[in-house]
């Protein structure tokens, strides 16, 4: 076997899994939810850093507010999943360097010190860990569906506090009968990767 991961892993992680758009009604509960984030929390980013940001939205008022944001082709989905998470990057996330990352606590001010460079870092960062809690999601045998289709300017003014970047939207549950589209085309080995 040329991976590690047994085929029914791969297959739940990445072969089998889609994007869904439609779920059940079956609740997900706070400690799927938790047990997602204590799994994602592990997996690489640069400097240690742990910029991404998650708020959950299960409140009938708050789920209403956050539909009335989405794109016309994203409000019912976002509308009927059991738990939609909003996952934003956090530009203050050096604030907590010293202590994720002791062994150089004075990366920080070394390479943080200018905003710009803070923003591109946590855009970076939150986002792979955006790509981790999807990843989390589908181990917990849930099903993702993410979505950039929102009124980023309202979602952050809406529901972000502090000095936190909206990245994407994430409705989480099992997937309903008719959740998937059909497997799009993926690049070959060939097409995606050179050696020099």
């Amino acid at each position: 076997m040329t991976l590690a991961l047994d085929a029914a892993a791969q297959d739940l992680l990445f072969r089998e899994a889609h994007t869904a758009n439609t779920f059940t009604d079956e609740p997900v509960t706070e400690e799927q939810l938790r047990a997602v984030y204590d799994l994602i929390k592990f997996a690489p980013t640069a400097f240690n850093q742990s910029p991404l940001r998650v708020v959950l939205v299960q409140s009938e008022e708050a789920r209403e507010r956050l539909t009335g944001l989405m794109a016309e082709g994203n409000q019912a989905k976002t509308r009927t999943a059991p738990v939609v998470a909003i996952l934003a990057a956090d530009n203050e996330f050096t604030e907590e360097l010293p202590t994720l990352f002791p062994h150089f606590p004075q990366a920080k001010d070394v390479f943080f010190a200018e905003r710009p460079v803070r923003e591109q870092s946590a855009a970076l960062n939150a986002t792979l860990q955006a790509g981790y809690f999807i990843l989390g999601v589908r181990a917990a045998g849930l099903a993702a569906g993410p979505m950039t289709g929102f009124d980023h300017a309202a979602v952050q003014k809406e529901f972000l506090d502090g000095d936190h970047t909206p990245l994407m939207i994430v409705n989480i549950g099992k997937p309903g009968a008719d959740a998937f589209y059909p497997r799009s085309p993926r690049l070959s080995y060939e097409q995606a990767v050179t050696t020099v």
